[in-house]
């Protein structure tokens, strides 16, 4: 019988043997290089090692010192920081009563006001406070209250001088501060470091008390200045931007006045 080789046949082991893909060969070269990695990874963490070996003293003193300084720290926060705000604190209760009394409409004000600077009958004053404790939560409240006690005694200088002393946070105290410094400065005739003072208060923390209040001050030492274009700008924020303050009710009139004396 005939027998036909048919064109394109291919041998059907040969076929399958070439389906399977040989296995990779890691060459001498390859090997090489490898083991010099991990030679000279082995010979960096012996160097390491001799390098914390040798300066052991010196690393645990390092670790030492921070240990100490945590617990010098945490010593000074606890045994005598936090003591020494609580004293503040309770030596000036009487200080404070007699402030608050002061602005409660009693009759002998200014003597109040002397007395919670100054103390009294063994109490401390303000002016005790800051002094004895000095960079305490106490002694800054202190200082706030002793510049609004010579605000009102009408020493403007003392008064510039203490709220400027004054470091706040607070959303209403920081404003204030700086808004009585504009005020001490007023009474002083300083106009322009009055100015510069309300405009502190008016980017000091946006707010809707603090903010209008301060636009309105400088608004109107603008107007009596004739700063006729900074008054605009100023009762014109209060307009836009604090439509629901006090100021804003009656606002629309200094907008009129100070456009018909332009």
């Amino acid at each position: 019988m005939a027998t036909y080789n048919k064109r394109g046949y291919k041998n059907k082991a040969k076929k399958e043997n070439e389906a399977f893909d040989e296995p990779e060969v890691i060459h001498a070269d390859e090997h090489s290089t490898t083991e010099d990695v991990f030679n000279t990874l082995d010979e960096k963490a012996n160097k390491t090692e001799e390098w914390v070996e040798k300066n052991q003293k010196v690393i645990l003193g390092f670790i030492g010192v921070l240990v100490v300084a945590g617990l010098a720290f945490f010593g000074y926060t606890k045994f005598i920081q936090e003591p020494n705000e609580t004293k503040a604190s309770n030596d000036m209760f009487f200080a404070q009563e007699y402030f608050k009394e002061a602005f409660n409409g009693a009759e002998a004000k200014d003597s109040l006001l002397n007395l919670s600077l100054k103390g009294a009958e063994g109490n401390y004053g303000f002016l005790q406070i800051i002094d004895k404790y000095s960079g305490t939560k106490a002694a800054n409240i202190a200082t706030y209250s002793a510049g609004m006690a010579y605000l009102e005694l009408k020493n403007y200088k003392k008064a510039v001088e203490y709220l400027d002393e004054f470091k706040s946070d607070d959303v209403i105290l920081s404003p204030f501060a700086k808004g009585n410094i504009g005020d001490a400065f007023s009474q002083m005739e300083d106009y322009k470091n009055a100015l510069d003072y309300y405009e502190k208060a008016i980017n000091d923390n946006t707010n809707g008390f603090t903010t209008p209040l301060y636009l309105f001050k400088a608004g109107m030492l603008a107007k009596e200045q004739k700063e006729y274009d900074k008054a605009l700008s100023y009762f014109k924020r209060i307009k836009e931007e604090f439509p629901d303050s006090e100021q804003a009710k009656t606002i629309d009139a200094y907008v009129a006045i100070v456009e018909s004396e332009k």
